[in-house]
């Protein structure tokens, strides 16, 4: 945002599309996965679920994601700052949008005028909201947010104490429609922080007005109904991730990034490949080398560790990541050719075993996508 109060938009660099191809490089992104993933996140027909469509939906597109959820009836969404939920409005006009930053007082009129519902995190902000329905003589909605034991966003225990003693004072015009908190150990079942913190959210949920509530992102939903409550908040699930890393994958999908083979060579036993000479060929070798690299997403820490995939079967990544290029071991792949496929994510090599190469979680390899190459949306599944 300016200084003088205007609201920027970012933009995504429209890739430039030359002859036939798409391109060197494609992000496919499956809606018809992506809506069964929506629909599996249900767990029962009471509980409703939100899109979370942050970090313009997970890197995904905002725009596309959103519009495929809503046709799918999704009514909710969750974004991180206000600029996202300007930019995802037009898209879903009769949704309700979270903002999840919350309120600041110069920015009451982005929320009111783009019908935006702030997440409260703390009496200031509480405060900021109140005065703002009370100005314009109306009620205002609004999420509450109470810390249970992330200690990030969201009123602290002394802050709850305060507002459960003054909430008729303290939440004058507002109409809290969600209360709500974040699990820190979702992604482990065997966690005992999880209990700690349902018991510490109907705590809380006790000592405030009664409101739909909401604890659980993606890893909250696969605990089970305990932890369902009224609201559901998938993101990484929604995108095909694995919440529980340590289970199978109940989720389809979503995400596939492949890259085109540029050049094939031959090589003898001993030679050296990429930056720093970090891999040797152990024995005569055929090494192709793709047009993806960090700068379109692919961490450098795959290095020597990673994997492609050509027609199902991995391929070992052969020395450093370029920033614009990678080298594979295509020795046992005679087929590997100048404009071969190859994935680096998808039905071969999952986003969890992507980021296990890369010392990392989906979370960021998904968000860490680059923008030089394009989107490309399908229906199926």
């Amino acid at each position: 945002m300016s200084s003088s109060g205007h609201v920027t938009h970012p933009v995504r660099p429209a890739p430039l599309f030359l002859g036939s191809e798409r391109g060197s490089a494609l992000l496919t992104i499956r809606l018809g996965a992506l809506v069964e993933n929506f629909r599996l996140c249900a767990i029962s027909s009471v509980i409703s679920v939100a899109g979370v469509v942050k970090a313009d939906a997970y890197g995904l597109g905002a725009a596309p994601i959103a519009r495929a959820l809503a046709d799918a009836g999704c009514d909710t969404f969750f974004v991180a700052r206000l600029e996202e939920g300007i930019a995802v409005r037009p898209f879903v006009p009769q949704a309700r949008i979270f903002v999840l930053d919350g309120i600041l007082s110069e920015n009451v009129e982005h929320f009111l005028v783009h019908r935006l519902t702030p997440v409260l995190n703390s009496l200031d902000e509480i405060s900021v909201w109140s005065q703002a329905a009370a100005l314009r003589r109306t009620t205002l909605d609004a999420a509450v947010h109470f810390d249970t034991g992330m200690n990030r966003l969201g009123l602290p225990p002394n802050e709850l104490a305060v507002l459960s003693t003054e909430a008729a004072k303290r939440l004058a015009g507002i109409n809290p429609v969600l209360m709500m908190s974040h699990l820190a150990c979702s992604d482990d079942p065997a966690s005992k922080m999880n209990s700690e913190q349902l018991q510490r959210f109907r705590a809380g949920l006790a000592m405030l007005p009664p409101a739909p509530a909401s604890v659980s992102a993606s890893g909250g939903i696969l605990l089970g109904k305990d932890y369902a409550f009224d609201l559901v908040r998938p993101g990484i699930a929604l995108y095909g991730g694995n919440p529980h890393p340590a289970t199978p994958n109940p989720f389809r999908t979503v995400v596939q990034l492949t890259g085109r083979i540029l050049q094939v060579r031959r090589v003898d036993k001993g030679e050296s490949v990429g930056y720093g000479a970090t891999f040797r060929t152990a024995r005569p070798s055929t090494l192709a080398t793709v047009a993806l690299g960090y700068a379109d997403g692919l961490m450098r820490a795959i290095g020597n560790k990673g994997s492609g995939a050509i027609g199902g079967v991995r391929v070992p990544v052969a020395g450093r990541v370029s920033m614009d290029l990678i080298t594979l071991d295509v020795t046992e792949i005679p087929s590997a050719e100048p404009g071969t496929e190859v994935e680096f994510i998808g039905d071969t090599i999952s986003l969890e075993e992507a980021a296990r190469s890369a010392g990392t979680a989906n979370y960021e390899i998904l968000t860490g996508l680059g923008s030089r190459f394009p989107r490309h949306y399908v229906s199926a599944p």
